[in-house]
């Protein structure tokens, strides 16, 4: 079965075409190695796929016909990320501590100063 078809069939990507896309891009390895997405892969074959930030690390088992329930992927695979990659991801959460929230637009001119203020100390940029 295609790389791509099998991380669509165990639901690691929601269509198909997004994982022919991740595949091109370079997110999905197979063995160490960068694969396109006709690649075709075999039971104990190790993937390793890029998604959100997060390096997911899985053995293939078996092949499934199709995509397959979400109860049933762990018949398919196995899952061996480390736990270090998910507390990477908690903590990357806590440090995009933002002043303004999204979506408020740019900053006021009281902003800009304080910002200013903050990067040059006591000097204003000219």
């Amino acid at each position: 079965m295609r790389i791509d078809k099998y991380l669509w069939c165990v639901r690691y990507y929601k269509t198909r075409n997004i994982a022919t896309t991740a595949c091109k891009k370079g997110h999905v390895r197979a063995n160490g190695a960068v694969v396109k997405p006709g690649r075709d892969i075999y039971p104990m074959d190790k993937i390793g796929v890029r998604i959100n930030q997060i390096n997911y690390q899985l053995t293939v088992l078996d092949i499934p016909k199709s995509r397959v329930g979400a109860k049933l992927v762990d018949i398919y695979r196995t899952d061996t990320t480390p736990k270090s990659e998910f507390e990477a991801q908690e903590l990357l959460k806590y440090s995009k501590d933002y002043y303004r929230e999204k979506g408020e637009g740019r900053p006021t001119k009281k902003d800009r100063r304080e910002i200013d203020d903050y990067l040059e100390g006591d000097e204003k940029i000219k």
